[in-house]
This record gives C-alpha cells, sequence and structure tokens, in this order.
C-alpha cells in the first residue's frame, strides 16, 4: 500500500515543482504621476483630510441619519450588489479549488447466485450423493481515484489572481452603490425639506395678497382707486395659489424617492415627512486633502484598479494556452470475496498526459492579443475614473462656495425685500402709493424667500455632493466581505 502511494506522490511533487514558471505580465500598481494626479486642488488650499464614514452625522439632524441608515440596510440596488459580491466570491472559491487534486472514492458490492444448473454432484461409496457447487459468491470492491491539472505555466494561478481582484472589485462596487444611495437619500431629503419651505414661502404671501386684495376692495368701494387695484390684487393672488400644486407634486416626488431608496413603499414616509422642518444645514467647510486622499477614498477608483490588475492576470491565462498542459491521473482498486480480506490484493495505476495545441495557435495568439487589448482598456478606465473623481471634487468644492455666496447675498435681498414690502404695505394704506409698486414689492419679497430657500438647499446639495465625491460614507480601511450564511464556506 505505501509503495503504491509513493508511486503516486512522487510525480505529483515533481509536477508542482514545475509548476514554478508563471507567464504573463505581473501587475504592479501605478504611480500618481503615471496616472496625471496633480499635487493638489486647484480650487481649494489644501486641508487636512477628515473621517468621512458616517458624513451625515456633520447635519445634525436626526431624521436625515435614520434615513440614510435604513436605505444602507434595507435598499434593494444594495441587495443587488450584494448578491453579485456574493458570486465573485464563489467565482474566487472554485477557482481556488482548482489548485488542488481532484480525489473521487467509490466501493460496491456484488452478489452472484446460480438460478439453474451449474453445480455438480457425486456418490461415495456408500451410496450416498452429495450436490456441490451451485451456491452464490460475494465480491467486494473499495477504490480511489485522482487527478490534478498541475497548471506549469501558471494558467490556474493565474486564473487565482484574476478572480481574487474581481472579488475585491466587487467589493469596491458595493461601497460605490452605497454612497450613490446615502447621497441621494440625503439630497432628496433636502429637496423635501426645500419644497416644504417653499409651500411655507407661498402660503405666507397668500395670506398676506388676501389681505391686500381686501384693502383693494375697500379702496374701490370708497372711490378712491379704480377697479385696476382690486383686479391686480386678484391676479397677484391667483397666480401665487397656482405655485402650490406644482411645490406639492414635487414635495410628494421627493418623499416618495426615499421611501423607495429606503426599501419601502413610495407612501411610507409620508407621516413621518410631514412635520416641516429646516433644511439641514452642514459645516461650512471640509477637509478636503489632496487628490492622493481621493483615490485612496474612492471606491470606485479602486474597483477601476482591481479591474486592471484582473485584466493584467488574465494576459498570463491566454499565454498559458501557448504551452503543453500536464495532466496527472491515478487510482487504487482492490476486489475481494469478503470484508475481512478486502486489502490483501490492491491494483493501481498512474498517468501522466501533457497536450500541446498545434494546428490553432493562430487562435490562441489572437486571444492573448485580445486579453492585451482588455488590459489597455481597463488602464484607460482606470485613468478616466481617477480624473473623473478628481472633478467630481473641484466641482463641488466649486458648488458649495458658490451656494454659500448666493445664500449670504439672499440673506441681504431678503431683508431688504421684506422692509420694502412691509412699507409698501403701509403706504398703500394709506394712500401715498400705487397698487403696481405694492404688487411688485410683494413679488419680490416672494421671490427673495425662495431664492434664500433655494440657496440653502444648494449649499446643503453641494456639500452632500462633495461628501460623495470624496468617497465618503463607507470605511476606506476595509475591503468589503460578502456575508457567508454558511459557516461552512469559506
Amino acid at each position: 500500500m505505501s509503495r503504491v502511494r509513493a508511486l503516486l506522490i512522487a510525480p505529483v511533487s515533481a509536477a508542482v515543482l514545475l509548476a514554478g514558471c508563471t507567464v504573463g505580465p505581473d501587475y504592479h500598481p501605478k504611480a500618481a504621476a503615471e496616472l496625471g494626479v496633480p499635487d493638489a486642488y486647484s480650487v481649494t488650499p489644501e486641508t487636512k483630510p477628515e473621517d468621512l464614514t458616517r458624513w451625515w452625522q456633520k447635519f445634525d439632524d436626526p431624521v436625515l441619519g435614520q434615513l440614510v441608515e435604513q436605505a444602507a440596510a434595507a435598499n434593494l440596488d444594495l441587495a443587488q450588489s450584494v448578491a453579485r459580491l456574493r458570486q465573485a466570491r464563489e467565482s474566487l472559491l472554485q477557482n481556488r479549488a482548482s489548485l488542488l487534486p481532484t480525489v473521487n472514492g467509490s466501493a460496491g458490492y456484488q452478489r452472484n447466485e446460480n438460478v439453474r444448473g451449474g453445480g455438480r454432484s457425486f456418490t461415495l461409496p456408500d451410496g450416498t450423493v452429495i450436490d456441490t457447487g451451485g451456491g452464490g459468491a460475494n465480491s467486494f470492491t473499495v477504490g480511489a481515484s485522482a487527478s490534478y491539472q498541475v497548471g506549469v505555466f501558471g494558467e490556474i494561478r493565474r486564473t487565482v489572481e484574476a478572480s481574487r481582484a474581481d472579488y475585491a472589485a466587487s467589493g469596491y462596487d458595493y461601497a460605490t452603490v452605497l454612497i450613490s444611495v446615502e447621497s441621494e437619500v440625503a439630497r432628496n431629503y433636502v429637496l423635501a425639506r426645500s419644497y416644504q419651505q417653499q409651500l411655507a414661502n407661498a402660503r405666507a404671501s397668500l395670506a398676506i395678497q388676501d389681505d391686500n386684495l381686501e384693502i383693494a376692495g375697500f379702496r374701490v368701494q370708497a372711490g378712491l382707486v379704480s377697479s385696476v387695484d382690486a383686479e391686480q390684487a386678484r391676479a397677484q393672488r391667483a397666480q401665487t395659489a397656482a405655485t402650490i400644486p406644482s411645490l406639492d407634486q414635487q414635495y410628494a416626488a421627493a418623499v416618495a424617492r426615499i421611501g423607495v431608496l429606503t426599501g419601502q413603499a413610495p407612501g411610507a414616509l409620508r407621516a413621518m415627512m410631514a412635520p416641516v422642518k429646516a433644511i439641514p444645514t452642514g459645516p461650512a467647510a471640509v477637509g478636503v486633502g489632496i487628490p492622493g486622499d481621493t483615490l485612496r477614498q474612492r471606491p470606485d477608483i479602486r474597483s477601476a484598479e482591481r479591474a486592471l490588475a484582473a485584466a493584467t492576470a488574465r494576459i498570463g491565462v491566454a499565454k498559458a494556452q501557448l504551452y503543453p498542459a500536464l495532466a496527472i491521473t491515478g487510482n487504487l482498486n482492490t476486489n475481494a470475496t469478503s470484508i475481512g480480506n478486502i486489502g490483501d490484493a490492491i491494483t493501481g495505476s498512474l498517468f501522466a498526459g501533457l497536450t500541446q495545441a498545434i494546428f490553432n495557435r493562430g487562435r490562441l495568439r489572437s486571444q492573448v492579443r485580445t486579453s492585451e487589448a482588455a488590459a489597455d482598456g481597463a488602464l484607460a478606465l482606470y485613468k478616466s475614473t481617477v480624473l473623473t473623481a478628481l472633478e467630481d471634487v473641484e466641482n463641488a468644492v466649486v458648488a458649495l462656495q458658490t451656494a454659500q455666496e448666493r445664500e449670504r447675498q439672499f440673506a441681504i435681498a431678503l431683508d431688504a425685500s421684506n422692509n420694502s414690502a412691509i412699507l409698501s404695505r403701509s403706504q398703500y394704506r394709506t394712500g401715498l402709493t400705487d397698487f403696481t409698486t405694492l404688487n411688485q414689492q410683494e413679488t419680490a419679497l416672494l421671490s427673495a424667500r425662495n431664492g434664500a430657500t433655494q440657496a440653502r438647499a444648494d449649499a446643503a446639495t453641494a456639500l452632500i455632493a462633495l461628501y460623495a465625491a470624496l468617497g465618503g460614507g463607507w470605511d476606506s480601511t476595509v475591503i468589503p466581505q460578502a456575508p457567508i450564511s454558511n459557516p461552512e464556506a469559506r
């Protein structure tokens, strides 16, 4: 038994030693300079990067935080990403299994009986007749077989290398979807609060315009002004009232969108969002860091880098097909008439075979060129992803700066418009100005209110976009892993 085992192990060990030759290029990460990454951003001074893992907490809005975390746990796009991540993990496990031999075992039992004939009889000297033979026979078999695809030129190891990179890329893709979902929930939350504020502005203006319409009616009855004032007041009120249904529709759409993003029915959050709250306000500045920080923080960049690593490994897989492939198979068998002597006679066999493509090398070389082209495309996508990420950050920084400046200017405009409207209303009551002037001032006041509301919402939205552009919303120190539902799956 030990001799047969030695005969099987020796060729396998030799094949493993031969498998040290791995063809194809080895992957090396690109330096920032090779990707066209500058030393600093052009729109903001260099600052120390912040911990943006849970950036929504910086808005100090418990409802916003609850919704974002609910979406992170229940969003259906994230569920799909988790399923893809699990598939990538299982593909890696399957390819890892190819590094080891495949072993199969078998066992059998057979009973033979003579149904008719097959026996012998003879007569003893005393005349007794004895029947012999004709009985049944038992047969027991036990066997084992093993096969091993050696991968002399590294095709199996390169395949595992590519699968490992694919698995990491799928984890980063999950983080990319997570960031997108979190920012989308926050953006729609800001929109919903903005529409609530605009509705409040419209209703406040409507109350004032009702008062103006009443005053204009009294002045027309008193013969102090013509009916033009009353008609202007009526038209202004109707125009303001006409904006309310549109705002209601936009508010309902934002709330419905948040419901779906959190894995619920569109109307599930109506009661929760009904109480009017202010537009959330975050910090005035964010520690952006340098572009190199963004490369480490953004999961889409890291996914593109892993995709390039996988494409590079697959060049080696394609090149290995140009060289011979070695396969080793062996088996052990025993056959006995009883369990007790099952190990008395054992037979074994061993086969090692080489296969080499002869007439299809043109096709195989074309596959190598295809893999090289795929790697070139992955490199271009990697560089594009990096530059797009830096563009996202710079655009978000500028958007935040401009929105904050607009917010400051609209605050001044709102104060001035409010004072002007109060004076015009007082003057119209006393007959010192006409209704056209009052109408203009009331319109300017409503516009300034909505402008200030929009600027505040734009600042919050730009801040959310900046957090997302910087790659906030996940733990960048840990590669996302697929959940293991079966503890035996490793």
